[in-house]
């Protein structure tokens, strides 16, 4: 009896089936490696521009803001990075304020400069629509 036949295509099975596995790996390897880390290293330097360009605002409207009155300014950020939301967070951190850019588990701190010891900066926004800075020489 002539089991040749048999033993290529057993030997044909058995190849397709381990080179079908690692496609599989290799689909999932691909997506984490060429997709999702360049993605996640480009939003994160887009959180410190945003956060950069969050600050230079915070701090050209308190040089202009009148000893006693109040002053608003409306700026637009952008709506998403790389695809995905995200969220700005203005507070203290530490001894110092900090602008925190996040969005999922990336994110960004800038501290505010020139401002952060005489004046109190808080509040939060997302990259979606008008965004506004108040002041109120009163406080609020």
């Amino acid at each position: 009896m002539n089991e040749e036949g048999v033993t290529r295509l057993m030997e044909y099975v058995i190849i397709s089936g381990m080179l079908l596995l690692l496609m599989v790996v290799m689909m999932f390897t691909v997506n984490a490696v060429f997709m999702e880390g360049p993605a996640d290293t480009l939003r994160y330097h887009a959180f410190v521009d945003i956060g950069n360009g969050v600050s230079t605002r915070i701090v050209d409207l308190y040089v202009i803001a009148p000893g006693n009155g109040t002053i608003a300014t409306k700026f637009d950020i952008p709506d998403d990075v790389a695809g995905k939301g995200y969220f700005v967070n203005v507070g203290m951190t530490g001894a110092s304020q900090a602008i925190l850019v996040q969005g999922g588990d990336i994110q960004s701190r800038v501290a505010i400069a020139g401002i952060g010891a005489t004046k109190g900066v808080s509040g939060n926004t997302t990259g979606a629509g008008w965004n506004m800075i108040q002041y109120d020489s009163k406080g609020f």
